[in-house]
């Protein structure tokens, strides 16, 4: 299932955000955010490449039947313009999860709460984070459910940083990940039916910029903070 759900503006700003990171990483800022997770700029790099990337890949999980599929429609959400993927005698909804905003962004977190045994302050973030985002959740016909862009790196980062400031770096990352799958994603599996989307992508469509935003927001932050 390989589909891009953004427009073409989104897309473009999709690449010069990946330029950016890039060229961070090239002068040391970035790869001081990273090098507070323990990781190489290089698998940092990536790290980047591929949620990006990823983002255009979905892995079916599975059927759900539906009475009602929203086809070759323009979505708003937040006044950005989604896609909504096009299909033609499609019956039911495929529940799936993006590779960009859900596989690889749960390796690193686990990768990152068995390096740092961070399992109690990583389970409380990510508790707090997915209560909050819950919140603000917004279930979007024919897309799936969205959520604010910056609320959940920033707010990760604050967790983060009032938990543990000597691990702020990993906990924003774990906790704005994970807690954004949590609680846009899974808390509202049961709405997916009624929303009338040909695929509902755990990570997808309408999170998947507030998770890539964590990954690099809520870690920046929380590591130049905690370290000052």
């Amino acid at each position: 299932m390989h589909y891009f759900p953004v427009g073409i503006g989104l897309a473009t700003l999709f690449a010069a955000i990946l330029l950016g990171l890039l060229l961070l990483l090239q002068i040391g800022l970035l790869s001081h955010a990273y090098s507070a997770l323990g990781l190489d700029p290089r698998v940092a790099t990536l790290a980047l490449f591929g949620s990006l990337l990823g983002s255009y890949i979905n892995l079916p999980l599975l059927h759900l039947p539906e009475e009602r599929i929203v086809s070759r429609e323009v979505v708003e959400i937040f006044g950005v313009p989604f896609l909504a993927p096009v299909t033609a005698d499609w019956r039911g909804t495929i529940l799936a999860i993006n590779v960009g905003g859900a596989v690889i962004p749960i390796l690193l977190s686990f990768y990152l709460l068995m390096r740092y045994d961070l399992w109690g302050f990583g389970a409380l973030a990510t508790a707090i984070v997915a209560f909050v985002v819950h919140r603000l959740a917004t279930p979007v016909p024919g897309m799936g459910i969205s959520v604010p862009t910056f609320a959940p790196p920033l707010l990760a980062a604050v967790v983060a940083l009032a938990l543990s400031r000597r691990f702020a770096a990993p906990l924003a990352y774990i906790g704005g990940s994970l807690g954004v799958l949590i609680g846009a994603d899974l808390f509202n599996l049961g709405l997916l039916r009624s929303l009338g989307a040909p695929v509902a992508s755990i990570g997808g469509a309408g999170t998947f910029d507030g998770i890539f935003l964590t990954g690099v927001i809520a870690v920046l932050l929380a590591s130049l903070v905690a370290n000052r």
